[in-house]
């Protein structure tokens, strides 16, 4: 499952998605809404959207956020990814250890 917000909710991406069999919860711009329902019924239908599962995007963007205020992963600092992973697991840890 891809949990975006709406500057990726344009076809092509939904498409790519659909095709390799990856659910997308994605919620449509207001101005493709309009351009949907402009066409009437060859508009087609609006996509599927979880309005549940997009809220926990933003469980996963907090996290992101916190782990970004340590320096070496926000500026990727590190060289190789094995290093960059490696701080990824410590600044984790110390998250998870705080809490």
């Amino acid at each position: 499952m891809v949990l975006a917000d709406k500057a990726y909710s344009s076809r092509a991406i939904r498409d790519h998605l659909r095709r390799r069999g990856i659910r997308a919860v994605i919620p449509e711009r207001a101005d493709q809404q309009a351009n949907r329902r402009q066409r009437g019924q060859t508009g087609g239908r609006p996509p599927a959207f979880d309005r549940e599962a997009y809220k926990q995007r933003n469980t996963v963007e907090r996290c992101i956020n916190r782990l970004k205020q340590w320096r070496g992963i926000a500026t990727r600092y590190e060289k190789t990814a094995t290093v960059y992973l490696a701080g990824l697991h410590i600044a984790g840890i110390f998250l998870w250890s705080a809490r």
